[in-house]
């Protein structure tokens, strides 16, 4: 027993011996001051933090190995190094200067920090730099030109993502990793508000998101990050803030918001708020009626940070309106004879969202968890449906998500994150458009990611079981309760290739219980501009898909190739029957087998010292089996080409957005024509040690070229926005 105990201490010894720290500090290029709060992440470990007011940062306790470490702060250059750790201490430097094109980090792929190299789905992270010059009110219109992204909407306040060709409930919308409570989902006319001045990032994570998040997430999860310190889980000592004013030509855009986070001791304070309005937008046929819309919002919060617990609790309030743009009366009424019979002035949706918020883990454990958080979010939504004074409908939607994750120690090649989720909803309709029942939602799970790592690859593998169940209201012989019991898998291979190149594959089975709306619906949605029969006998939804990506990352070349494939048996889709009904063409919930297939390739070249060159494409064919025909609302292939040339601090982008003809629809769809869209940005930056300041334009469509969005519910009489100049300012404190 002696020599036992003996030869563990000296293979204790053995192991500590063979840990070393990492330090290092980041300055500004120019000038070689230090630079604070900048993000630092040793890939392979996950780990990251923040550098102090001297510019240095620290890692203890790393086991001996070569590491990739990535310095990242707002609109620089992110630079990235090898760094051999042996015993003892080894150190790095890194400058920071402004740059074309910057290392994206996302947490929502994986649930911890990593960069888009690494991830083993496609992913996209835009920083507050990015979101700049792209001020809207609604989710859809700030990311709807990112490699396989598209918007539906029926207006610029109601716009939502669609990602791959997928819409609804089938793209999961996250605020800090959690449902935003908004009924974004069940309609072309309800919008997923969000001012994107006054987030840190948001990230985009394309395919089956089904493990880490929610079953029904097969396009993919946009995540909306603003508590930006809660993912780093530290205090970050003194005051940090953001302040942005805007002003546009076209709608009469004009709007501020701003920012602080003030950290002593423990503690740390947060607040934020913001408003911003839209007028009717014009287009090269005239002004769009009833398009303009607001958006108010505010949050504050308050974290405490131990060595070995945290919480943050906070709280936000979302307060706006939007218009629906409604087809002109005078209207050639034989060739509109089916439209909206109900349509007797604007309508107008005001919406309010309170939310509130606890997270709370534990951290540095020892033993096979490492660390653990637990996070509740409860968010009451609710909006009108109004013409004029007369409030025709009402929605309501309370719903609370909690969710646990715990984080295992690595032992030996593996790592891996478990936990649990779960869902209670209530939701409630009143008026002429409720055409579902109240209805109360439950919905728990289980989940678990594993990740083995191997000298030339790493496999990642995991499996997520989801109940979802529904208790309406109201009963009948359609309405009746319904659950759904069923579980999702995933494995994927993430190889190097070559220096700053990799080939990642995957294949994903999923499980979507049916939406609400799809098993409950039975009336006329003007939002959808369906008569729309729901199925209270719908089947569980079940998909098999492969993901293929080629990526490469150095310096002065990056370039991303993804091809994606999926099956789904008992697909829902709306059915057109042929009949009209409350002046509404009818539909009906039906299921049946479909196919998706796509391509999205991104290139971002140097083409000298002062000049890039960015190329994107993306392209989705969808169809359904039987009956043979292509789905509906897909959007069409699109190309975007762009230069990027630079001059000390003043940058100058023009941008060619081209789409194709999408002639393959479904029923009554209608095709829409190719267009060509001709885009000018400017950014001057000046950086200073604890400032940096943005001076933007962005000059949209100008050649005001009369184009249509092909996944928008109004595009016969509502044409996309025409010519017009957004100007911006925006200083960030550090």
């Amino acid at each position: 027993m002696i020599k036992t105990l003996a030869a563990t201490v000296v293979l204790s010894v053995n192991l500590l011996a063979q840990q070393g720290s990492l330090t290092g500090r980041v300055v500004l290029d120019a000038s070689g001051e230090p630079l604070h709060h900048v993000e630092v992440l040793i890939v392979q470990t996950g780990k990251s933090m923040q550098t102090g007011d001297d510019g240095r940062f620290r890692f203890d306790n790393l086991p001996a190995a070569t590491y990739d470490v990535v310095a990242h702060l707002h609109s620089l250059s992110d630079q990235r190094k090898s760094v051999a750790v042996s015993t003892g201490e080894a150190t790095v430097e890194f400058r920071l200067k402004l740059a074309a094109v910057r290392e994206q980090v996302t947490v929502t792929a994986s649930g911890k920090a990593e960069t888009t190299l690494e991830t083993f789905l496609p992913a996209a992270s835009l920083d507050s730099t990015d979101l700049a010059s792209k001020s809207a009110t609604s989710l859809g219109e700030v990311i709807e030109n990112e490699a396989g992204v598209a918007k539906r909407s029926s207006g610029p306040g109601s716009s939502r993502p669609v990602i791959r060709g997928f819409d609804g409930d089938r793209v999961l919308i996250l605020q800090d990793g959690l449902r935003t409570g908004t009924l974004s989902s069940q309609s072309g006319d309800h919008g997923e508000p969000v001012d994107a001045n006054s987030v840190e990032r948001v990230e985009i994570v394309r395919g089956p998101g089904t493990l880490l998040y929610e079953g029904n997430a097969i396009g993919g999860v946009v995540n909306v990050v603003g508590n930006h310190h809660e993912l780093h889980a530290q205090p970050d000592k003194g005051l940090r803030g953001h302040a942005t004013v805007l002003g546009g030509t076209n709608n009469n855009r004009r709007g501020g918001s701003g920012g602080f986070e003030y950290g002593f001791g423990k503690w740390l304070l947060t607040g934020s708020g913001g408003a911003i309005a839209l007028g009717d937008y014009h287009t090269p046929l005239g002004r769009v009626a009833n398009s303009h819309t607001d958006l108010q919002n505010g949050a504050g919060g308050i974290a405490r940070y131990g060595e070995k617990s945290f919480f943050n609790f906070s709280y936000g309030l979302q307060d706006g309106t939007y218009g629906i743009p409604a087809q002109d009366e005078d209207e050639d009424e034989d060739e509109h004879e089916h439209e909206d019979e109900h349509g007797h002035g604007p309508v107008l949706l005001p919406f309010r969202r309170h939310n509130a918020r606890l997270t709370a883990g534990l951290r540095n454990l020892r033993g096979p968890v490492e660390s653990a958080q637990v996070s509740l979010n409860y968010s009451d939504w609710k909006h009108r449906e109004q013409e004029g004074d007369e409030v025709a409908n009402r929605f309501f939607n309370k719903q609370l998500v909690y969710r646990g994750v715990f984080e295992q120690a690595v032992r030996g090649r593996l790592s891996g994150t478990f936990g649990f989720w779960g869902l209670s909803r209530r939701y409630k309709a009143e008026g002429e458009e409720a055409i579902t029942p109240p209805v109360d939602q439950n919905a728990a799970a289980v989940f678990a990611v594993e990740q083995l790592k191997f000298e030339r690859f790493r496999l990642q593998f995991g499996g997520r079981i989801e109940r979802s169940a529904y208790e309406p209201a109201v009963l009948d012989s359609q309405r009746r309760p319904r659950s759904f019991t069923g579980g999702s898998g995933s494995v994927g291979l993430n190889a190097p290739l070559w220096r700053g190149g990799a080939f990642v594959a995957n294949f994903t089975s999923s499980f979507r219980a049916p939406a609400l709306e799809e098993l409950y619906a039975f009336g006329p949605h003007a939002g959808n501009l369906t008569f729309e029969i729901g199925d209270g006998a719908l089947k569980r939804e079940r998909g098999n898909g492969v993901d293929l990506s080629l990526r490469h990352q150095t310096q002065r070349f990056r370039a991303e190739a993804n091809y994606f494939y999926y099956r789904l048996s008992d697909f829902v889709f709306l059915a057109p029957t042929g009949d009209f009904d409350d002046g509404f063409p009818v539909a009906r919930y039906s299921q049946g087998t479909s196919r998706y297939r796509g391509f999205e390739g991104r290139v971002s070249a140097g083409l000298h010292s002062n000049v890039w060159l960015h190329l994107g494409l993306d392209t989705v064919n969808a169809e359904l089996f039987s009956p043979a025909r292509p789905l509906p609302r897909i959007p069409p292939v699109r190309q975007r080409t762009g230069l990027d040339f630079r001059y000390r601090n003043l940058s100058v982008m023009p941008e060619l957005v081209v789409a194709n003809r999408q002639d393959r629809t479904y029923g009554v769809e209608t095709p829409t024509a190719g267009y060509a869209v001709f885009n000018v940005k400017g950014l001057y930056s000046i950086t200073q040690q604890h400032f940096l300041h943005l001076f933007g334009v962005n000059f949209f469509n100008a050649g005001d070229r009369l184009y249509r969005n092909h996944l928008s519910f109004i595009k016969q009489f509502a044409p996309e926005i025409g010519r017009g100049v957004l100007f911006t300012y925006t200083v960030r404190f550090f």
